[in-house]
């Protein structure tokens, strides 16, 4: 994972004042209450299976953790799965205690599910926001980037927000004067999404959409535009620079070509 994520106290302060991240606190800070009441209800033997389950799925957590943390680029994807893995695990300890706890549980992350959703990474890096007429101008004008590396997202989209920070950290290594990052809100411009020959559909599968022009023609995308017949890998830094060829634009800029 990034090296450059967010700082603890930049975490603690999204935790205390993000919806997203407060109620999913609560919710499992309520485990502890529960179960410590729990305790004089439970039956010896189930306690003690209850402790032992404890302890197996407190070391499962944090073995998976770790390998999240290896393979993880970003702190929002990070995020984003930890939490899933505590869910499961926290509704599995709930059936050992009462099922209608379980179904509690179940009702309580639904709703958070409903009504909050992850918060995307918020820094531009070396992009610039754009409207549709916004690129199409700057596609169009002489005078701006041969290049034009350009992400459609919409924030509605899980995967959008789990890798929100990679494309503005790309642009801060790889922006120049021939190479130039622009993000487009598809959800503010659902329009556009069929003028640059997107077809988000009901499941999203096609955002967030990256595409290259050069000199205001596309040269490349990802993902294709047969990526149903494949699956589409997790968005990456280092999948991007690949695809795009983000290294050999960067020296084709300092050898002056």
């Amino acid at each position: 994972m990034d090296k450059k994520r967010s700082n603890p106290m930049e975490w603690l302060n999204q935790m205390v004042g993000e919806p997203y991240y407060f109620f999913h606190f609560l919710s499992f800070f309520s485990y502890f209450i529960v179960r410590s009441s729990a305790s004089n209800v439970l039956s010896p033997q189930i306690t003690q299976l209850l402790f032992y389950r404890e302890i197996q799925a407190v070391l499962a957590f944090f073995m998976l953790i770790a390998y999240k943390m290896a393979r993880e680029e970003t702190w929002e994807a990070f995020i984003a799965d930890t939490l899933f893995v505590g869910k499961i695990f926290l509704i599995a300890l709930t059936l050992i205690m009462d099922y209608h706890l379980t179904l509690w549980y179940f009702v309580v992350f639904s709703v958070i599910y409903v009504l909050t959703q992850q918060p995307p990474y918020e820094e531009l890096g070396s992009a610039s926001k754009l409207t549709p007429l916004q690129l199409e101008a700057l596609l169009t004008e002489g005078n701006t980037s041969r290049f034009w590396l350009v992400e459609f997202r919409a924030s509605f989209s899980s995967s959008c927000r789990r890798a929100s920070r990679c494309f503005p950290e790309l642009s801060i290594t790889y922006s120049n004067k021939n190479l130039s990052f622009g993000i487009v809100d598809l959800g503010l411009f659902p329009n556009a999404a069929e003028k640059f020959g997107i077809s988000p559909g009901g499941s999203m599968g096609q955002l967030p959409t990256y595409i290259l022009f050069e000199n205001a023609i596309e040269v490349s995308r990802f993902p294709e535009f047969n990526f149903e017949a494949t699956p589409t890998p997790s968005i990456t830094k280092r999948l991007l620079a690949r695809h795009f060829e983000l290294d050999w634009h960067l020296l084709e800029y300092v050898n002056g070509k």
